[in-house]
């Protein structure tokens, strides 16, 4: 979109725009991610699929997550040709379909199909959605901005879970299919949304448009061509590109070899962040939780329903700190003592469950719940914000759209694996199951503590000294591309 834009002004108006069509993708991200916790224990729902088995409804429930993991490919071949605002139309169109068949699912096969249809829309956008979001705000912000993404997710989260809690009052298949069908009224707001906004500067640039790229900058800070930040952040963006264009396309054959910017060993300490975020047991809670409550704590089924609900609201209480103070935490503090809590809630869980069969099987097993809380608190004040701003930090330039997408591949690939064997961990190993997430987060604190270096505060170029010698130095970046030359800024007038 060029010129001047109509549909939302310019500046503050521009900028909201923008984060309220970011942060509603990601509520459906959340939405989708929750709706399925009170359809899996649904007389209806399991009647039509027959009373499914524990790994058959696992499968089910986890082909959502292989869809986007293979639409985390699909972004990372197209999106870079299409631009922000097709590739979320393309995101959207599958969701759509994808929730449209779910609805009006009638078998087993319809069902996966069409949940798998819906996860690629989703994994498309999941890493669209950020890249663009960063990529539009200023940089005293991003921290901010991009956290409040993550804080959407639980929001999704949470309307979901009270959807089902209130359909749970409804009998036949509305109860369930009404749930699913509602995730394309957040897809057509996202769809209207887009039209009014500007196509990523960068991705302008990069394609070899300037004048579009610098009538965007202007419509986004509402400020004159030729003023001093919009001549420096286009000169910044047009000087990127150039620099970039000096290196040849990277082979990711060459992953395992070290060259001077580490670039192998950032890619995988970015898949290394979402494999973390989802092997802490978060969807193992947020996915299963009411069967949970119900198989393992023992509670009836309105009951387990509320307090579902009740839990995912702590995943937004705590997410609102890390979004408010994530330039002040830093990245390895929250990510250390985040693990470390959930390890503890893992093991008082797995504990208080263990004493089934015996005099205080009920007071214990109720006692489990406080940690069920203490659980979505922690990881939404920690794990579950931080890896979305570290992950493209610790990636140089080069590989950063591509490497974000592999990154954002693993949160979906260890979301599917944990989706298909809660159910068997659930019914099969009760409080056991809990011990294999245990001892995941308290590995993951020694390896964010000998691995990760921190990035808050630093600058993208001052990341890449970080990683060739381990200290900051006091010149700028040039020294990385030395026959990098200082492009002209062309005189653009942009339209008031």
């Amino acid at each position: 979109m060029t010129g001047n834009n109509t549909m939302y002004g310019r500046g503050l108006g521009l900028r909201l725009a923008i984060l309220f069509t970011c942060q509603v993708a990601f509520i459906l991200f959340g939405y989708n991610q929750g709706v399925f916790s009170g359809i899996v224990r649904n007389d209806d729902f399991l009647s039509l699929l027959n009373h499914p088995s524990s790994a058959v409804l696992g499968i089910i429930v986890a082909i959502y997550n292989l869809g986007c993991l293979f639409g985390t490919v699909v972004a990372f071949v197209v999106s870079d040709k299409l631009g922000f605002r097709k590739t979320m139309w393309f995101s959207m169109a599958w969701i759509i379909i994808g929730a449209s068949l779910q609805a009006c699912s009638y078998s087993q096969a319809q069902l996966l199909v069409s949940r798998f249809i819906s996860g690629t829309g989703t994994g498309i956008m999941s890493v669209a959605a950020p890249v663009y979001q960063a990529e539009l705000c200023e940089a005293k912000n991003r921290g901010m901005y991009v956290c409040s993404q993550p804080l959407a997710i639980g929001v999704g989260i949470v309307i979901s879970y009270w959807f089902d809690y209130g359909m749970s009052y409804v009998t036949g298949s509305v109860s369930w299919r009404l749930p699913i069908a509602f995730q394309m009224i957040f897809a057509i707001v996202v769809v209207i949304m887009v039209r009014g906004l500007p196509e990523s500067p960068r991705w302008l640039y990069r394609w070899q448009r300037p004048d579009e790229a610098l009538q965007v900058l202007c419509d986004v800070y509402d400020r004159a061509a030729d003023d001093p930040k919009i001549v420096e952040d286009s000169r910044g963006m047009y000087r990127a590109v150039e620099l970039d264009k000096l290196r040849e396309e990277y082979r990711w054959s060459r992953i395992f070899k070290k060259d001077e910017l580490q670039t192998g060993r950032r890619v995988l300490l970015s898949y290394g962040l979402q494999f973390m975020n989802q092997m802490t047991g978060i969807n193992f809670i947020v996915t299963y939780v009411t069967s949970v409550l119900e198989t393992n704590v023992g509670l009836d089924k309105q009951l387990s329903l509320l307090l579902g609900g009740v839990i995912q609201v702590m995943f937004v209480i705590g997410s609102i700190y890390p979004t408010m103070y994530s330039d002040r935490l830093g990245r390895r503090r929250p990510m250390m003592w985040g693990n470390f809590g959930l390890f503890l809630c893992m093991m008082m869980i797995s504990i208080l469950l263990s004493f089934k069969g015996t005099s205080i099987e009920k007071p214990a097993a109720t006692a489990s719940i406080v940690f069920f809380f203490l659980f979505m608190l922690i990881f939404g004040a920690s794990i579950n914000c931080i890896p979305w701003v570290y992950s493209p930090e610790l990636l140089p330039l080069h590989v950063r759209a591509k490497g974000q997408a592999i990154a954002i591949s693993a949160s979906w690939l260890w979301n599917f694996f944990v989706a298909m064997i809660a159910p068997t961990l659930i019914k099969e190993l009760v409080w056991k199951g809990y011990l294999i997430f245990m001892c995941m987060n308290l590995i993951f604190v020694p390896i964010v503590y000998y691995f990760y270096p921190e990035t808050a505060n630093l600058t993208l170029e001052e990341i890449d000294y970080l990683f060739m010698d381990g200290s900051q130095p006091d010149s700028q970046p040039d020294l990385l591309y030395p026959d990098a030359k200082e492009p002209a800024v062309r005189e653009v007038k942009c339209t008031a």
